[in-house]
């Protein structure tokens, strides 16, 4: 079958057509290509697509196509996504795909008060977008109708296993009908989302449009080795004196404590307009930042992995992992941030020896090695402190207890040698 090269080659209405060209999409991506045709059909699909490839509306304008416009009081079409930025990511781009048709979509998540979303429900929708939590918890309370969802989506399925979100799934797959049309949408097929798919999906077709966990082509990717954390803050700043290459940049960091830390030095080197989001901040404050951001407003945006998924931002000059992820599928994610839509980018990554060993492993689930750069002759290397090699020590220890159960540590064997010696010169 020959490729679809326009969206007026698949089977869609005139309102649809016209609002594609709004947003001003030219040709369908590949994920859309393959995908489009094959929902119409009724089909039940797996789609393996990074991140920035154009997959939300791969889903959504068939599902829009479908619903067509306002009818009844219940909803008809249930997207499932593990965060609250996501659902309203997706709603956002629902919206603006359904701006010349009837149709009532609405986010709907955690984090504030039921109420408004409850009455939003009663007035009547056709598309809900919600997290499993909110989804569940309006369920149980009866203000959630599911007698007429005939599609149900699942989107970034990778991120809801490894939030801990089968239980609540499974749930979810008893109170929905048993007669609507699956989709699955995943950046990563590992074996928690494979085991998912089988219980979700009857007879699925997969598309997976990049080899699996495949970095996107059109971000350049770089590593350089760091000795220690004050070592990285100072190239940080090394980095970010250049305003112009660097004007759009999204730094990736472990736990919100270091996160916290790199804003803060940011801000006090005037390199902002920088924002910081984590689990630790409001719902408002975590929309706000990722507005201005997209806006253009923020130069620089930190974060965590938790908030990181489902921000859709072009033009993003620049991704920088602060620390390695520990998740490793987390790092296509990240990267995934900046070479969107077309655009080309970069991601640079931060690495002590410590974090070497998840290097290695990353390397080997995109299957390709990241390019060592040499560090520039003017930064300044600080020593690490005592209490940072320690946990760098145990960190090493660690990794290699996990590869060989054998292994009885670094303090260990310090230990082995020491009676070893003793006992050599008291024979």
């Amino acid at each position: 079958m020959s490729a679809i090269t326009s969206f007026g080659g698949f089977n869609l209405n005139k309102q649809l057509l016209e609002a594609v060209a709004d947003q001003g999409f030219g040709s369908p991506t590949e994920v859309q290509q393959k995908c489009i045709p094959i929902i119409l059909g009724g089909q039940e699909v797996i789609g393996i697509a990074q991140t920035g490839t154009g997959k939300t509306a791969a889903y959504l304008l068939p599902i829009l196509m479908k619903v067509k416009y306002a009818q009844g009081d219940e909803p008809r079409a249930l997207i499932l996504a593990p965060t609250k930025e996501l659902t309203i990511q997706i709603s956002e781009h629902a919206l603006a795909l359904a701006k010349y048709m009837d149709l009532r979509i609405l986010p709907i998540y955690g984090g504030i008060g039921p109420k408004t979303q409850i009455e939003m429900i009663r007035k009547g929708l056709d598309i809900v977008i919600a997290t499993p939590g909110r989804f569940l918890e309006l369920y149980s309370k009866g203000e959630f109708p599911t007698s007429q969802i005939k599609f149900l989506v699942l989107d970034e399925a990778d991120r809801m296993m490894d939030m801990g979100f089968m239980h609540q799934l499974r749930k979810i797959l008893e109170v929905v009908p048993t007669k609507r049309q699956n989709l699955l949408f995943s950046a990563t097929f590992s074996e928690r989302v494979e085991k998912l798919s089988e219980e979700f999906l009857e007879f699925p077709i997969k598309i997976e449009v990049t080899p699996q966990a495949t970095a996107a082509t059109q971000v350049e990717q770089e590593i350089y080795h760091l000795p220690n954390r004050k070592t990285k803050m100072n190239f940080l700043e090394y980095l970010l004196q250049d305003r112009e290459v660097y004007n759009r940049v999204m730094i990736f960091t472990r736990t919100k404590e270091v996160a916290n830390n790199v804003f803060h030095f940011l801000e006090r080197r005037e390199l902002g307009p920088v924002k910081v989001i984590h689990s630790n901040k409001g719902q408002n404050s975590r929309i706000n930042a990722v507005t201005e951001f997209k806006e253009g407003k923020l130069r620089i945006l930190v974060s965590t992995d938790v908030t990181a998924r489902g921000i859709d931002v072009t033009k993003v000059s620049h991704v920088i992992n602060f620390d390695v992820p520990v998740l490793h599928e987390d790092y296509v994610h990240r990267i995934g941030r900046t070479g969107r839509a077309f655009q080309e980018g970069k991601a640079i990554t931060f690495a002590t020896v410590a974090e070497l060993y998840h290097i290695e492993k990353i390397e080997r689930l995109i299957r390709e090695k990241i390019p060592v750069k040499k560090l520039p002759d003017g930064l300044e290397i600080t020593k690490t402190p005592f209490a940072e090699t320690q946990a760098m020590a145990l960190d090493m220890d660690w990794q290699k207890r996990k590869d060989d159960p054998e292994f009885k540590g670094a303090f260990h064997e310090k230990k082995k040698n020491k009676t070893s010696a003793l006992h050599k010169r008291r024979t």
